[in-house]
């Protein structure tokens, strides 16, 4: 398994520092030139500057390398030099181009309105957060310190870094008032949006899971009518420890509602589940 890792680690090495490059730019063009000025805290190191630089007068781009810095160095003696590669070429670069991209600070549109500067701000943070996991590296910074707490008290990543980023919002709020904290919520939740469609493409398939007294039917409504094939496996209930067969086929979403509404005449009393299908190989 290590040298899978390692085999996937090594592939395409330059195009991957090239995406994290440009992602990494188009994160700090976005804080310097929509964030920064509206001081919205959206969490993060980024965050985190923002309220020093408005309280304090600091650096942005000095205060994100600072706290970057701590968080590699917590990494390396909880995580080790291995975990820990994947943060370090962010958490250099990132207050490098920060610091580099300030001067757009003052291209800042001052008429437009704020919401949709947070929402096209969203969408932005999304493409730049999706690009970054492709590669295998992360953005650093407080991310980090999510990873300690996986490794160390088991706890997951999406709730270590739920926790940190709203500590950080709420503490924008403290500073800005509410209505940061509300536009930062918003931003977040498209940013999370956007990443998970760069992460894994816009589902173009369903895949059905079918557990039905008309098995025969519906397999042949599937495959002779509508021209999909079907899988079947055994499978046993946990409760009644019934055994039952399931029928499993990947349709095109444009068809939707063809599959659920033939199935269900077919058989009234049908038990399905449908999930997005992001990837669909060698199958009709």
């Amino acid at each position: 398994m290590d040298e899978v890792v390692e085999t996937i680690n090594r592939k395409k090495q330059i195009q991957r520092m090239v995406i994290l490059f440009i992602s990494l730019l188009l994160s700090a063009v976005l804080y310097n030139l929509l964030l920064l000025p509206l001081n919205l805290v959206v969490g993060g190191t980024g965050g985190v500057a923002t309220i020093t630089k408005a309280i304090y007068g600091i650096n942005p781009a000095l205060m994100i390398f600072l706290l970057s810095a701590a968080c590699v160095l917590i990494s390396f003696l909880y995580l080790g030099v291995e975990k820990t590669m994947t943060t370090i070429a962010a958490s250099i670069l990132y207050p490098v181009l920060v610091q580099l991209t300030s001067p757009i600070t003052q291209f800042f549109p001052k008429d437009a309105d704020t919401l949709l500067i947070v929402i096209f701000a969203g969408v932005l943070g999304g493409i730049s957060a999706g690009l970054i996991y492709k590669t295998g590296y992360n953005s650093g910074g407080f991310n980090a310190l999510t990873h300690i707490l996986f490794e160390q008290k088991k706890i997951s990543l999406a709730k270590s870094n739920l926790v940190i980023n709203g500590l950080i919002v709420i503490l924008g709020a403290f500073f800005f008032g509410a209505n940061n904290a509300l536009y930062a919520i918003i931003y977040l939740y498209i940013c999370n949006i956007v990443m998970d469609k760069v992460l894994l493409g816009i589902s173009n398939n369903k895949a059905f899971y079918i557990i039905t007294d008309q098995e025969e039917r519906v397999n042949d409504y599937i495959m002779r009518i509508l021209g999909h094939t079907v899988t079947i496996f055994d499978v046993k209930g946990g409760f009644m420890e019934q055994k039952r067969r399931v029928l499993l086929t990947v349709i095109p979403s444009r068809e939707y509602y063809k599959v659920t509404e033939g199935i269900k005449e077919i058989d009234p009393h049908v038990f399905f589940v449908v999930t997005d299908s992001y990837q669909v190989k060698g199958a009709k």
